[in-house]
């Protein structure tokens, strides 16, 4: 009786560090959520002004086409952040930051704390 207790209890811990490293893994595999924001627009009580997707293929864009100079877009990725109308906040540009967040830290390179 005592052996098939044994065998209960183990199996019990088997499954419980499979479902421990099956969230490790998952959450690992994800990308954090982001945003595009154009970081020449921060206002302090709002953060940064939300642009389209497409300003972040490359940093610094040429968006706009009116008149002989184009307007330039200091468009990046914000990572992790409250968004409200419009505006980010609270986030990160550092993807490898925004994993590090995450809970796990698969990104290896930790920050120490802050």
């Amino acid at each position: 009786m005592a052996e098939s207790r044994r065998r209960l209890r183990s199996s019990t811990v088997v499954l419980g560090g499979m479902g421990v490293l099956a969230a490790a893994l998952t959450s690992c595999g994800s990308d954090p959520d982001r945003r595009c924001v154009d970081r020449d627009s921060y206002d302090y009580i709002n953060g940064y002004k939300v642009v389209a997707d497409k300003n972040c293929k490359s940093s610094g864009t040429t968006s706009g086409s009116v008149g002989v100079g184009k307007s330039r877009t200091d468009a990046d990725w914000y990572y992790d952040a409250d968004v409200s109308n419009g505006y980010a906040d609270y986030g990160t540009f550092s993807r490898s930051e925004a994993v590090d967040r995450g809970g796990f830290g698969c990104s290896g390179s930790g920050s120490g704390g802050g």
